[in-house]
């Protein structure tokens, strides 16, 4: 019985810190950023076939601990002042924050290995 709690507790821990996907909110962003948390921006668009190839990559790490933080995904088509503020002019850019500073920016990548070092960046 206390190497089930045990396992559970390891289990929850770690979910605890997994990859959590989330529509984009400016308040989420905020709030992630002032607790100094690690939070990516996907500017993904619906129409973009690099944007769903990204969400497939990302979706697949959903509860993965190793990659841990928050994935804010921001509409391409409808967040004009967010892409203004961030100087973002292609769908399918990500960009990995620790708190308010940016640690990488990957447009177009689909490769798991080259989006999942950009959110390790923030760890």
């Amino acid at each position: 019985m206390k190497l089930a709690a045990t396992l559970l507790l390891s289990l929850s821990t770690n979910l605890a810190f997994a990859l959590d996907i989330q529509p984009y909110s400016a308040k989420a962003l905020t709030d992630l950023q002032q607790a100094g948390k690690p939070v990516a921006l996907h500017f993904h668009a619906d129409w973009c076939p690099t944007c769903r190839a990204q969400e497939k990559v990302f979706n697949g790490w959903k509860g993965d601990a190793a990659v841990p933080g928050t994935l804010l995904v921001a509409s391409y088509d409808n967040e004009r002042e967010l892409k203004k503020q961030f100087g973002v002019r292609n769908q399918s850019t990500v960009i990995v924050f620790k708190g308010s500073k940016e640690t990488a920016r990957v447009g177009g990548a689909t490769d798991p290995a080259k989006l999942r070092t950009a959110l390790q960046s923030a760890q």
